[in-house]
């Protein structure tokens, strides 16, 4: 499963990319928003850091409008994925954009009709949100096995992204029923290294060592 890391700062990015744990980028306005940057240079920057796709919200609702600001997106990097939302007019615009040979990962999807529909719009990646639908007492893995079923049963190319990853079990999840992709903020990318029996044996292992007395260096 590939690793998408959901935000637009560049230093937390850089740290997992460093240690390949990047396969790719997601933003979206509210992200831009928090780094406190313009759209275009940060996104640019992002493009520089990681070589898979980072994903670039359009803000427009219509579909024309919404392809005008796909391409302005799409001309950032050659690695830029234009990220549209799950209705009619961004599907229209994702048939468009796809055809064009530009990625396109089409977001807000809640259910498998609309998974559906995005894999037939030609979409690259669909992004459904997991969290989103724990809040309201839903089963987001639900929708992704859902999903994994049906692009199976058609063999369809679109990749399944798992988004609005809150936890390390959503993770866990998401790779045992087999989405593409996940992308998740940076502290639950690095908290999947924590357990606390590593932590627990670790201080035993450091105790016993000291009491040898030796050194290593």
């Amino acid at each position: 499963m590939k690793f998408f890391v959901d935000t637009a700062d560049v230093a937390a990015i850089r740290e997992l990319a460093e240690l390949g744990m990047a396969d790719g980028v997601t933003t979206n306005p509210s992200l831009i928003l928090k780094s406190g940057r313009d759209i275009v240079e940060v996104t640019r920057e992002i493009c520089g850091i990681v070589e898979g796709p980072v994903s670039a919200e359009v803000v427009a609702t219509e579909a024309a409008a919404m392809i005008a600001e796909g391409r302005r997106l799409a001309a950032i990097a050659p690695n830029i994925a234009v990220k549209l939302p799950l209705t009619w007019d961004g599907l229209r615009a994702c048939k468009v954009l796809t055809g064009e040979g530009f990625m396109v990962n089409v977001t807000l999807c809640f259910s498998v009709n609309q998974a559906l529909l995005a894999a037939k719009a030609g979409a690259t990646f669909v992004s459904p949100f997991v969290g989103r639908l724990d809040d309201i007492n839903l089963d987001g893995m639900q929708l992704i096995a859902g999903i994994r079923q049906v692009y199976d049963n058609y063999d369809f190319r679109t990749q399944i992204l798992a988004a609005s990853i809150r936890s390390v079990n959503h993770v866990a999840e998401a790779a045992r029923i087999g989405a593409d992709v996940m992308t998740a903020p940076p502290a639950v990318i690095k908290a999947l290294a924590s357990h606390p029996l590593t932590d627990r044996g670790l201080d035993q292992f450091l105790a016993d060592w000291r009491k040898t007395g030796q050194k290593i260096l």
